[in-house]
């Protein structure tokens, strides 16, 4: 548990805060939610619901489910039917040379000069295969089902991502409110030692070196709380880039909530967890199996193929003199044996076979990539839980500091400058103890992301020490933010 700071130094925390539990969100548009505090939860069960590369990553998962279907498809029995309706007319100028001889044009065997000879005819086929053995397609359904797993781990990396990215972006918008209020708070208190030196230097009692040392700092003051209300508007638009939708106020994280070292304590524990439930981890092992089926397709390619086959056909004209109509049925096995593909099956065995070796290879990049940066987030965490306590103290010591030195500065042994820097200082830690606060956060999340544990459950722990504290700063309205109609998802046949 966070020790809390002493009561003098949440004094000088509140000194200069605004009251804050609902943070400003921007003003919402026509397509925006109600009117009330969302916490982080809320928001990110919004962003698992509307983030568009997640729906991407959703509909490329059911198409690679698809495509199993469609390599299954090869397998099963095969039946086609085709026909045709035709229209003939010869004309033919042959005739023989008893006809002509005769004078009879027109008659005999109709096959005369000038002869015309309209018929119309009909033919339907029916055909039905169903595969035996088929090395190269079983393969192909095979591959198929490691893509699906592979992609499986793709879509929770995918899941895990967005709700790190939410997270960051959330407590992005908590840290720059906070540093906000530090710099407001900052110009605040140099502007009144600007007042203070000018009506000094105004009686005598000060050079007017100090009134431009104090100015100096006022300006430079000003120059820090504008960036960071500029920090603070980008904070919010990150947000609505990953949900694709603004929120009128977000709540803040309690004082309390409790800043403890990671849980397995073990750094080696969490590497282990990492290696074996990490979705990229497993995405990219899944892709050694995807890997090594296309080496059993390419294989396939050298067996014979067998399938069995039947098939009918009819047909019939009305040619004069000619009545009835012809049929004909076929029922057998059909083999085939590729003895010789002019060297590319072998050529396709090396590929797939490098393929291979490849994925292996892209795998063991992945394991060592998750286990130094599970090493790194555990030392960070580690480090993170002392750095807070570190910035605590260093508010309650740059406040004694400022002190000191304001009554020093009243009996004559120190200048305006100390006491410019003093108050420098003072602001400057407050600051950095609420980034150290919310850097232990993310990277906590951060390290539940490496090792597989980040989910909506881990999300609900943080909700639970949100609360709500109004606050005065409200960012502008962007009057041409809107939704892209990617319009309506086609329906599918069932």
């Amino acid at each position: 548990m966070l020790r809390l700071p002493s009561t003098s130094a949440f004094k000088t925390l509140r000194s200069f805060t605004v009251q804050r539990k609902l943070l400003p969100a921007l003003v919402l548009s026509v397509w925006a939610v109600p009117a009330w505090s969302a916490d982080l939860l809320t928001i990110t069960r919004d962003a698992l619901e509307n983030n568009a590369e997640l729906n991407s990553v959703r509909s490329e998962t059911d198409s690679v489910e698809a495509a199993r279907d469609v390599a299954r498809g090869d397998l099963l029995p095969q039946v086609n039917a085709s026909g045709n309706v035709v229209h003939n007319r010869q004309y033919e100028s042959q005739s023989s040379a008893a006809s002509t001889q005769a004078g009879q044009v027109g008659q005999g065997t109709g096959n005369t000069a000038g002869n015309d000879d309209p018929f119309n005819s009909v033919s339907l086929t029916l055909e039905a295969s169903q595969a035996l053995f088929d090395a190269r397609n079983s393969r192909e359904v095979t591959q198929a089902e490691r893509q699906i797993d592979q992609q499986v781990y793709v879509l929770a990396s995918t899941e895990q991502q967005v709700l790190i990215d939410v997270a960051t972006a959330y407590f992005d918008i908590l840290r720059a409110n906070d540093i906000l209020d530090a710099r407001l708070a900052q110009e605040r208190a140099i502007g009144r030692q600007l007042e203070q030196a000018e009506e000094q230097f105004e009686v005598g009692l000060i050079a007017i070196t100090e009134v431009e040392e104090a100015q100096a700092s006022f300006d430079q003051s000003r120059a820090e709380r504008i960036a960071a209300q500029s920090d603070l508007q980008v904070s919010f638009e990150v947000l609505e880039r990953l949900t694709g939708q603004r929120y009128a106020n977000i709540e803040a994280l309690s004082d309390d909530y409790p800043i403890a070292p990671p849980s397995p304590s073990n750094r080696d524990e969490w590497v282990d967890l990492a290696v074996q439930n990490n979705p990229l981890v497993l995405a990219e092992q899944a892709g050694v199996e995807v890997s090594r089926s296309g080496v059993g397709i390419a294989e396939a390619q050298r067996l014979p193929t067998l399938e069995a086959f039947a098939n009918y056909q009819y047909a019939d004209n009305d040619i004069d003199g000619i009545e009835g109509y012809d049929t004909s049925s076929q029922i057998g096995l059909s083999a085939s044996w590729p003895l010789y593909t002019g060297g590319s099956t072998q050529a396709s065995i090396r590929q797939s076979t490098y393929q291979l070796e490849a994925s292996q290879y892209d795998f063991e990049a992945q394991r060592r990539d998750t286990v130094q940066q599970v090493r790194s987030l555990y030392t960070q965490v580690s480090n993170d839980v002392s750095t807070v306590d570190a910035r605590e103290q260093a508010i309650v010591s740059n406040q004694s500091a400022l002190d000191a030195t304001r009554a020093g500065y009243e009996v004559g042994t120190r200048n305006i400058v100390d006491v410019l820097n003093a108050e420098q200082n003072l602001y400057n830690a407050i600051s950095d103890y609420a980034q150290a606060r919310y850097d232990y956060v993310v990277n906590l999340l951060t390290l539940r992301q490496q090792a597989g544990r980040l989910d909506v459950e881990a999300v609900e722990e943080i909700n639970a020490w949100l609360q709500g504290e109004e606050v005065t700063f409200t960012l502008p309205e962007d009057s041409n933010s809107s939704v892209t109609n990617i319009g309506e998802r086609p329906e599918l046949d069932q």
